[in-house]
């Protein structure tokens, strides 16, 4: 049977030999930093079970140290000339989408039509996070076909993603670590304590009020955490069940959709979000590593004013 752990060792492996690999990259004046970096995550995916939490707290710990005093650095890879990437484009044409279309369209499969499928009467997929498991097989199967498409090596593919991993950097762990957000602040009782907040300083007997505060706090929320996944649970507990829900009786689907809206308007305002913002911004190479969010600003804060008008007219349908 595949399982999850099948694929946090598949990663673990791949993000030990990208440390290894920079570790010997001498063009990279911090290539030890690099190495560390890469082999500490690495070792998260391969062991952290089998760790005490305290130890795996203190590697995320060391983690951020390393990004924060900026111990990453960019070292050299065989990329090819300008012309060879040129007449490969040509040549290949619109078949290079096909790897990155086999990622979702296996990964769906493995979700839902083949998530029960059975051999000699054992599952094929464990039964806890199929869609994960789909997600990392997809990219296994779409390596492969790249390396097919391109007449490449596995190694070059290893070397290309490390090219890519360090023009991105640390953030390229950043919505890793802020999905966990969410659930450490709403195991924590900030949701809670967001209510008793809202109930001291809005009326709550407004609904518009409400509705403003929902959808403001969902955008303000994922600009701090850089997911609106992560805000979600927060703002929901905080307002969306006790107040909109349960006490002026706003219809739950709704509200979540258009909540989670609210969040993506602030996805993309923020760095945080780094998988959205920083990331093009570092494979464009962009100087302003901002760009992407100046560009969005226009977009972002209509959409999150109208948002709140469409909110409060069809939750209190």
């Amino acid at each position: 049977m595949i399982t999850l752990q099948w694929i946090y060792w598949l990663v673990g492996g791949y993000l030990a030999w990208v440390a290894l690999r920079g570790l010997l990259d001498r063009s990279n004046p911090r290539r030890f930093g690099n190495a560390l970096f890469w082999g500490l995550v690495a070792l998260t995916m391969l062991a952290a079970e089998r760790l005490p939490p305290a130890v795996v707290g203190g590697l995320v710990v060391v983690l951020a140290c390393l990004a924060g005093f900026g111990a990453l650095g960019r070292g050299h890879y065989d990329e090819g000339s300008s012309a060879q990437r040129e007449a490969s484009a040509q040549r290949l044409g619109n078949r290079l989408f096909v790897p990155a279309l086999l990622i979702p369209l296996i990964a769906v499969a493995v979700a839902v039509p083949l998530a029960n499928v059975e051999i000699a009467g054992s599952r094929l997929f464990g039964a806890q996070q199929t869609t994960l498991i789909g997600l990392g097989l997809a990219c296994l199967v779409a390596t492969t076909a790249a390396c097919l498409l391109t007449r490449s090596t596995p190694a070059a593919a290893v070397e290309q993603s490390r090219r890519l991993l360090d023009a991105i950097g640390w953030a390229a762990m950043l919505p890793l670590l802020l999905a966990t957000l969410g659930s450490v602040f709403a195991a924590t009782g900030v949701g809670e304590a967001i209510a008793g907040l809202i109930r001291m300083v809005i009326p709550v007997e407004n609904r518009f009020v409400l509705v403003l505060a929902y959808a403001l706090g969902m955008a303000a929320f994922t600009m701090v955490m850089g997911n609106a996944f992560a805000a979600f649970p927060v703002m929901t507990a905080g307002i969306g069940l006790p107040l909109l829900v349960q006490l002026h009786g706003a219809d739950a689907a709704s509200l979540a959709a258009l909540g989670m809206l609210s969040g993506y308007c602030g996805t993309l305002l923020t760095p945080m979000a780094a998988n959205f913002n920083l990331v093009p911004a570092a494979l464009l190479e962009l100087r302003d590593p901002n760009a992407v969010i100046r560009a969005q600003v226009a977009t972002a804060v209509p959409l999150l004013a109208c948002n709140v008008i469409l909110m409060y007219f069809i939750v209190f349908r």
